[in-house]
């Protein structure tokens, strides 16, 4: 499933106040889909569908190796029964973090839902032929820019970054920009997904899968 394409992103367009609408059923375990990756594409479909800005961004948290924690907001890309798939630069920290510590944390929170999941597990590359495929389908300005950055390293102006720009977009005229080896995906494969919904008096719910020793999704409730 293909989330969200580059060229549909809507950051930096005006978007309309979103009223806080707290679902008023409470969540139940027996109406839960049986696996968390069904449960999250309907909460997805919920928040899409409800005109949310980015509904697709979250917060992904990595700890170095020394277990110093980094986190930043990342766009989802895709997702399926395999996990959650990101894209960046392979050069910049949380490549870094996931090279030393292969485990990350996902957080997607959907305020005017009054809805939040949570994701942990490892972190994998995805292969080179969809980082390829996905590659290809970017704006190419966004192809361009990285081959531009060296991602996370000081320079020295924005007009450094500029130029690079520049000097690249002359490079590539008439030609397909090829996806450069030190970008690509990341897929988290998950452990353990948390779906929080707010209650009443702060009776909040929080249902958890995770898997069992047989290897079967579970659910568990957890207190507030």
């Amino acid at each position: 499933m293909h989330v969200l394409d580059e060229a549909s992103d809507t950051a930096g367009k005006e978007t309309p106040d979103m009223p806080h609408n707290p679902p008023k059923a409470p969540l139940l375990a027996e109406r839960m889909a049986p696996d968390p990756i069904k449960q999250f594409l309907r909460w997805f479909a919920g928040a899409e569908q409800a005109g949310l800005p980015l509904a697709n961004a979250m917060t992904l948290a990595t700890a170095d190796k020394q277990g110093k924690p980094s986190a930043r907001m990342v766009l989802l890309k895709d997702v399926d029964a395999r996990g959650f798939v990101f894209y960046t630069n392979y050069q910049g920290r949380k490549a870094d973090d996931l090279h030393d510590n292969p485990f990350a944390a996902l957080v997607f929170y959907w305020q005017p839902l009054s809805r939040q999941v949570r994701v942990e597990g490892p972190v994998e590359r995805v292969a080179p032929d969809e980082s390829d495929r996905y590659f290809a389908s970017r704006p190419r300005g966004h192809q361009l820019e990285a081959h531009a950055s060296a991602q996370s390293q000081v320079v020295r102006d924005r007009d450094f970054l500029q130029k690079q720009f520049e000097e690249l977009s002359g490079r590539f005229a008439g030609q397909e920009v090829p996806r450069p080896r030190h970008w690509g995906g990341y897929r988290l494969v998950p452990e353990s997904v948390e779906f929080w919904q707010e209650g009443k008096d702060r009776l909040h719910d929080r249902l958890r899968y995770r898997r069992d020793a047989a290897g079967n999704w579970i659910i568990e409730r957890l207190a507030p």
